[in-house]
């Protein structure tokens, strides 16, 4: 290696710690959450206000939180519970889905976090 190679490798070492706090963290809150259930119509309401909503499923009721700008799954009647364990979505363009009892919920804002998500 040349002595060139390696100033481009500490100033590469060095632009990733900004470039990830730059174009990953997410910092747009949501304006408002959008609850689907089934195959009926989504449920769209403002982050303003504190309240529990009782969300109907095939399995049974899931509970979804809403707090101070924040949303959440706080219980569900699948077995994993990977809703439940997501915790807390606040920025715009997050999700949380409940597959077996087919429920999701997502966050939107002005400018989502991400413009597209693969599996």
């Amino acid at each position: 290696m040349t002595r060139a190679d390696y100033v481009l490798l500490v100033v590469v070492i060095c632009a990733l710690p900004l470039l990830y706090a730059r174009l990953w963290t997410g910092n747009e809150h949501a304006d408002y959450v959008q609850i689907q259930s089934g195959n009926n119509e989504p449920v769209t309401g403002e982050l303003v206000h504190d309240r529990t909503l009782n969300i109907h499923g095939p399995l049974g009721d899931s509970v979804i939180e809403i707090n101070q700008g924040r949303a959440r799954f706080v219980s569900s009647p699948c077995r994993g519970q990977v809703c439940v364990h997501s915790g807390w979505l606040q920025s715009a363009g997050e999700i949380a889905a409940c597959l077996p009892n087919r429920i999701s919920l997502s966050l939107h804002g002005q400018h989502p976090r991400f413009d597209a998500i693969n599996f």
